[in-house]
């Protein structure tokens, strides 16, 4: 009996599994047909990220499937002028930004706030050994470099967060759960490499790893570096090239001859006269050197010094870290060369301090617990002194500022007279007094 009744049902199931799949108004009598698709084999595995390699957590070299290593990356960086250059630049600008810790509602801000006070503090010494910049600046290398910057949050015995270490990224290998996304803890989501073997496992909770840049169809971030290796391996033969021009023992770009008449014997052997000469002596090369009558030298191609090519990769590299190409290309007019400088300035240094913002908020309110603050970048919009005293000056004499409150976006004392408190508007008749607001 229970045969008969199960039987109905398992073909009504399948029936409606198949009407499911099925486009409508599709049908055999319809004439030439898209045709219906064919039956999807694994419908619950609906919301799969992407199509990840079988077994992807057993391959647990980081980067181990990529093309290029973060061993690579690291080297790319460290050996290309212009990278490095580029990548010093960016950490400097960011490094000396000026930042605070406030309120989440501004308008309810304390300075004797005493879990203000206390996050300040930490940050002041995020890790326990460096300095904020020290420490910023590490956060950024790792970022702009591998982008795999890896945050690991120390604990006191009670729980409480206490230092924020960093980790080199280039240890830790992402992991994934069955739909290719980061497990939630209790789950690993982290296993550090060292020594070429899994070591550690991390939760969510015990490691931060934010890269800037991830990818749908990637377990790794996209560095700048990464983006330009290309422009980078060209760059390094090109600087290869012209360091040969001047260590190199004869000279490669040239043929010479020798008078007619020369056996094979007295070539080789002025050939080895004149290797001695000029190899490894910069200032022989330069002098006059007299030779056989009837030689002659022929110039097969000029030293590859400095042209237009060089210049072409620094607005690559500069281009990349949304940095200016002024000091790598010809000069240009001082109003284009302020515009790139703003043009950087907003699209480079821009979504940097929004990044880590976002990082800096992290730890304050979920690792510290202090959901109630926030990290804030100061307002430096207005780089030049002689422009941004000018911006005040209009605020003041059109009422928007008082004294005191231009002295003190300016870093001064403020004047201990009733007057330097009040907004004044200047007129055709004098300064007129603007009349507080009442409650």
């Amino acid at each position: 009996m229970s045969e008969k009744t199960s039987t109905p049902a398992g073909f009504l199931q399948r029936v409606a599994d198949g009407v499911r799949y099925a486009i409508t108004g599709i049908g055999p009598a319809t004439w030439m047909s898209p045709a219906q698709p064919m039956p999807p084999t694994e419908p619950a595995v609906a919301g799969r990220q992407f199509d990840y390699p079988v077994g992807a957590n057993l391959f647990y070299t980081p980067r181990g499937q990529e093309l290029t290593s973060f061993e690579q990356l690291r080297a790319l960086a460290d050996n290309c002028e212009l990278v490095r250059l580029a990548i010093e630049t960016r950490k400097d600008q960011v490094a000396g930004l000026t930042w605070s810790i406030s309120h989440v509602d501004p308008k309810k801000n304390r300075p004797d706030d005493p879990a203000r006070l206390e996050v300040e503090r930490i940050l002041a010494r995020p890790d326990g050994v460096h300095s904020w910049q020290a420490w910023l600046r590490m956060v950024l290398e790792e970022l702009l470099v591998i982008d795999a910057p890896a945050i690991y949050p120390r604990k006191r015995r009670d729980g409480s967060h206490y230092a924020f270490e960093l980790i080199d990224g280039a240890t830790i290998k992402p992991l994934i759960d069955a739909t290719g996304r980061s497990p939630m803890p209790p789950s690993p989501a982290y296993q550090q490499v060292l020594k070429g073997l899994p070591t550690v496992d991390y939760t969510r909770d015990e490691l931060l790893y934010l890269p800037r840049n991830p990818r749908v169809h990637k377990f790794y971030g996209f560095s700048p570096v990464e983006q330009i290796v290309l422009t980078v391996n060209i760059a390094l033969r090109r600087s290869v090239s012209q360091l040969q021009y001047f260590t190199d023992g004869t000279v490669p770009a040239a043929f010479a001859t020798v008078p007619t008449g020369w056996t094979p014997q007295q070539i080789e052997q002025f050939q080895e006269y004149w290797d001695t000469l000029v190899e490894g002596d910069q200032a022989r090369r330069r002098q006059v050197r007299w030779g056989p009558a009837g030689a002659k030298i022929t110039m097969l191609r000029d030293a590859p010094l400095q042209d237009t090519f060089d210049e072409w990769l620094a607005r690559i590299v500069s281009f990349a870290f949304s940095l200016p190409p002024t000091p790598f290309v010809k000069q240009m007019n001082r109003a284009t060369a302020e515009t790139a400088q703003s043009t950087a300035l907003k699209e480079g240094l821009g979504p940097l301090k929004v990044w880590i913002k976002e990082l800096v908020d992290e730890l304050i309110q979920s690792r510290l617990g202090f959901a109630h603050l926030a990290f804030r970048w100061q307002n430096a919009t207005a780089v030049d002194p002689a422009v941004r005293a000018e911006i005040l000056t209009t605020y003041q004499a059109h009422a928007v500022y008082s004294v005191n409150e231009v002295r003190t976006k300016l870093g001064e004392t403020p004047i201990a007279k009733p007057w330097a408190n009040e907004r004044v508007v200047a007129t055709t008749d004098g300064a007129a007094l603007i009349p507080a607001r009442k409650s």
